[in-house]
């Protein structure tokens, strides 16, 4: 079991296949963050959102992994680096069938001028 001030609990699943936030609220991301903490998946930077950063500053949670597939690195929102992780609780990314930017659907036409 990890310590409560450990960055990073590998037990903890992701919190579902797409951004919290931007589902709740109809919305859509470009790529998918994943806390290494407490497995909340966020739209990443440049997306519209950011909701991925959001939830660092929020819950003081610094470390996120991709949560695309075949992308395994680590970001610390903190050190404004990359970071040494380790494997995480399956599933390791979202649906590969998952459209990007994504979920198909919810994607304007115009999406490229809403990225940061």
């Amino acid at each position: 079991m990890s310590e409560p001030t450990d960055p990073i609990d590998p037990t903890v699943p992701p919190s579902g296949a797409g951004c919290v936030e931007c589902d709740a609220a109809g919305g859509w991301w470009v790529h998918l963050r994943r806390c290494a903490k407490c497995g909340h998946i966020g739209c990443c930077d440049s997306s519209p959102s950011q909701h991925a950063s959001a939830h660092a500053r929020a819950s003081g949670h610094p470390i996120v992994q991709s949560f695309e597939p075949g992308e395994a690195w680590f970001w610390d929102y903190v050190s404004e680096d990359y970071y040494d992780g380790p494997l995480l609780a399956d599933p390791q990314n979202r649906p590969v069938d998952q459209a990007v930017p994504g979920p198909a659907g919810r994607v304007p036409a115009d999406w490229r001028n809403h990225v940061h």
